[in-house]
C-alpha cells in the first residue's frame, strides 16, 4: 500500500479546504479521495478528519498527524526531486513569495529572467505584504525585507535594505526644505497607516527625543506612498529600491540625511525552510538572485 499516497491525499484535502476540491486538483473522484482517507483512518485506528455537509475540521489526531507528516512529505518529495534532477536541465516547480513593491521592481523581472534561462522550471510566484508561513503554504523561499519572526528559517542576505526620507522638487517649492526633523511638523508627512515600526523614519532626533510628524495622507502602500510623493502631495520615507531612479532623475530629492540613523537599516534576504537537502533548481535560483541584487545600484 502506498502510504506516502494516502499521506498526499490526506494534506491534498486539508489545502483544498473540502473533499470535492481536492478531487478536482488531483484529477480522481471524489469517492475515491474520501475512501483513501477513511482507509488511512482505519490504517491509524484514529479519526483525522469531522465532516459534515457544510464544514470540515481536525480532530486532535489529525492536527498532530498534519504537523508531523507534512515535513515527512515535503523531505520525500524533495529526495525524488533532487533524483529525477539529476544533474542534467534544471526542471520542476519552485513556490515563491514576495512582497508587492519589492517584488514587482525588482524579484519579477528576475525571476522570468531565470525561467527563460531555465525554461523547465516553473515558478508559482505568491505576492503579499503580509508574513506568509513557509511550511504550512509550503513554500520554497521567500524574499523579504522584514526582520525574521521564525529562527527556524533558514536566510541568506542579498543587499542592505536603506529608507530615506524624500519629497518631490514641486513639493519642496511649494512648501519649503526641512532643514532639521522637527521641522517635519509643519509639513505633509505621509505615512503607511500599518503597525509596527514603518512610520519610526529612521532619524537621529534632536535630543534623543522624537517629535511628531505632520499630519499627511496615509495608505496600505509602499507604492501608492511612492506614486503620491513623485506627485508632489508630501514627505515620505521610503525604501531606496524603490525610488533610486526617481532620485537620479531629480524626479524626487533626498531630505534630512544627515540626520539619518543607520542603526534603521533592515537587510532584503531569501528566507527558506531549513532541509538537510535542497533541490539543485532552488540552489540555482537563490544563487541567481543573490547575483541579481548585487548588481543593484541602491
Amino acid at each position: 500500500m502506498r502510504h506516502d499516497l494516502d499521506i498526499s491525499i490526506f494534506h491534498a484535502v486539508l489545502d483544498a479546504g473540502s473533499f470535492s476540491a481536492a478531487a478536482r486538483a488531483l484529477g480522481m473522484t471524489h469517492s475515491a479521495v474520501s475512501k483513501r482517507v477513511s482507509q488511512l483512518e482505519e490504517r491509524l485506528g484514529v479519526q483525522l478528519l469531522v465532516r459534515s455537509t457544510r464544514q470540515m475540521h481536525l480532530t486532535q489526531a489529525g492536527e498532530l498527524y498534519s504537523r508531523e507528516t507534512r515535513e515527512i512529505l515535503r523531505r520525500l518529495e524533495t529526495i525524488e526531486d533532487e533524483i529525477s534532477e539529476g544533474t542534467g536541465e534544471l526542471r520542476g516547480g519552485i513556490r515563491v513569495t514576495t512582497s508587492n513593491a519589492l517584488g514587482q521592481m525588482h524579484v519579477v523581472p528576475a525571476l522570468l529572467e531565470f525561467m527563460r534561462q531555465h525554461p523547465q522550471v516553473e515558478i508559482d510566484l505568491t505576492i503579499t505584504d503580509g508574513i506568509v508561513d513557509l511550511l504550512r503554504e509550503r513554500m520554497d523561499i521567500a524574499i523579504r525585507s522584514a526582520k525574521l519572526p521564525d529562527s527556524s528559517l533558514m536566510s541568506r542576505k542579498l543587499i542592505t535594505n536603506r529608507r530615506i526620507v524624500c519629497a518631490a522638487p514641486s513639493y519642496l517649492d511649494r512648501h519649503g526644505r526641512p532643514r532639521r526633523p522637527r521641522d517635519l511638523a509643519d509639513h505633509r508627512c505621509m505615512r503607511l497607516n500599518l503597525p509596527g515600526a514603518f512610520n519610526d523614519w529612521g532619524l537621529q532626533w534632536e535630543g534623543g527625543q522624537r517629535h511628531e510628524l505632520g499630519r499627511g495622507f496615509a495608505c496600505n502602500s509602499l507604492e501608492t506612498l511612492h506614486t503620491a510623493c513623485r506627485a508632489g502631495h508630501g514627505i515620505a520615507w521610503l525604501p531606496m529600491f524603490l525610488v533610486a531612479q526617481d532620485i537620479d532623475a531629480g524626479l524626487l530629492v533626498p531630505l534630512l540625511d544627515e540626520y539619518r540613523d543607520p542603526e534603521s537599516d533592515t537587510s532584503i534576504s531569501i528566507v527558506r525552510p531549513e532541509m538537510d537537502l535542497v533541490p539543485r533548481r532552488i540552489r540555482a535560483l537563490v544563487d541567481f538572485l543573490v547575483d541579481h541584487f548585487r548588481q543593484l545600484v541602491l
